[in-house]
């Protein structure tokens, strides 16, 4: 397990490399849907955007909650209903660096004892503070090589 201080690094580092994976888009780039039945890179930013906060109520929770319920969130219902193709990208980055940063800072500050804390997710099951934090982190990594192949493909379509 990482101390509390690399995790909070980790989590940090993910708004930082999600900016840098989508410097110099234009709003037409990141509409774009260059790659056949996948998300844009605006729908992937806004479902980021959306899921950020719902990671950091879990681990609130369980900071100051003994075992508290967690619940799931699917992703398809929120891409329906929330109109992430006319978000605004600057916008969605914001909030992901401006949560991201709030709580990396209260993550620094955990001891072994609270990332050892636990919280019962309705579909994973019992998790400690530290998987929670590891899923955050994971999150925008497991997204970034689909940003990176929906610029790609962009420039391959290219004249």
């Amino acid at each position: 397990m990482l101390t509390a201080a690399e995790y909070a690094a980790a989590y940090r580092q993910g708004a930082a490399d999600l900016r840098d994976a989508v410097a110099g888009m234009t709003r037409e780039q990141l509409a774009a849907r260059p790659v056949p039945g996948k998300w844009s890179t605006l729908e992937v930013l806004s479902h980021l955007s959306d899921f950020e906060p719902v990671h950091i109520e879990r681990f609130k929770r369980v900071i100051s909650h003994d075992n508290p319920m967690m619940l799931g969130a699917d992703e398809s219902l929120f891409a329906q209903h929330l109109h992430y193709q006319d978000r605004d990208a600057a916008e969605e980055l914001a909030v992901i660096s401006s949560a991201r940063a709030s709580m990396a800072r209260l993550i620094e500050g955990l001891t072994p004892e609270q990332l050892a804390r636990t919280g019962t997710h309705n579909e994973r099951g019992v998790l400690t503070l530290a998987q929670l934090i590891e899923i955050a982190i994971g999150h925008i990594q497991h997204h970034l090589p689909f940003i990176a192949a929906k610029r790609k493909a962009l420039n391959e379509a290219r004249p």
